[in-house]
């Protein structure tokens, strides 16, 4: 069941992408870190989505059940009025998709970007016939996103989106979102500001139509650059996804922690649990305020 006034990404992305902000998309990854994500967004009244990916729920030892639990406890005892969306990001998976659609979130990410054109319009196209009926949006990527220890390679334009295939995509398989390969990467980027290509994206933009495109890599990205992305004519991108970040901020915090499980945080010192979390929370409030520019955007859901 889906929790009460939550929205999914259409929703969220078009009053975003008409007024020229970007929705931030945080990976809370351990359960503790809804919390403070929620509530630098309630106060700074802004939209967000929590997330959590395939390949996270694994790391983390999450359930999709558990997760959109641990949320819902968090916007009640918030009293959240601000808009917000449960989606699962990266996921490949079919069963893990469905198993998010049946816990009750709001939207799913099919990533099947690293096979062939044809395959992952098929592969989309299926996982929107599943979430449709449940009202689920669909997030779909293009083109292939690298880690940020293998960028800026002489290959890099090979892995970007091809904007006329984006066109075709988009029409053949009826996602809800577009994430697209123009140069960010996941992790902490080795360079200060990596080669954005946004010629390319601009050019997306005028096949796509108005479909919300999503920037992936957010995490260690200029806030300058966030900023450019958003403002390409007609629309840039619009939900900006962020998970190293607030992990890094939380472990760094805590004294250089390792990464651990979910339950094993709750099980580490309360006194450096809690400075951690305050680092998660002054991470995401800096991320709303200055990266996506959320602050103030927020229209009450109640």
């Amino acid at each position: 069941m889906k929790i009460p006034d939550s929205l999914n990404l259409n929703g969220i992305l078009p009053h975003a992408q008409q007024h020229g902000y970007g929705v931030a998309a945080f990976s809370a990854r351990y359960l503790a870190c809804i919390r403070p994500v929620m509530e630098a967004a309630q106060e700074q009244r802004s939209p967000v989505i929590i997330e959590i990916s395939q390949r996270e729920l694994g790391w983390f030892q999450v359930t999709p059940l558990e997760f959109r639990n641990a949320l819902a406890q968090v916007v009640e005892d918030l009293n959240v009025t601000v808009p917000f969306c449960l989606h699962l990001d990266h996921s490949w998976d079919l069963q893990v998709i469905q198993s998010a659609i049946d816990a009750g979130f709001n939207s799913v990410m099919i990533d099947a970007s690293a096979q062939p054109f044809e395959e992952n319009v098929r592969l989309t196209r299926q996982v929107v016939e599943m979430a449709r009926p449940e009202g689920v949006s669909v997030e779909a990527e293009l083109g292939k996103l690298t880690t940020t220890d293998r960028m800026e390679s002489e290959n890099d334009e090979e892995m970007y989106t091809d904007p006329l295939e984006a066109g075709h995509f988009v029409a053949e398989t009826g996602c809800d979102a577009l994430a697209v390969s123009i140069g960010t990467a996941h992790g902490v980027y080795p360079v200060k500001n990596p080669k954005i290509d946004f010629e390319r994206l601009r050019l997306i933009r005028a096949q796509v139509g108005s479909l919300p495109i999503v920037l992936h890599g957010g995490s260690g990205l200029p806030a300058e650059t966030v900023h450019q992305a958003m403002q390409i004519p007609g629309g840039g991108t619009t939900k900006m996804n962020i998970a190293t970040d607030l992990e890094v901020a939380l472990l760094t915090a805590m004294g250089g922690l390792p990464r651990m499980t979910s339950a094993e945080l709750d099980s580490v010192d309360p006194v450096l649990k809690a400075r951690g979390l305050k680092a998660v929370k002054d991470t995401a409030t800096d991320k709303i305020l200055h990266f996506v520019r959320s602050g103030n955007r927020a229209w009450d859901t109640h």
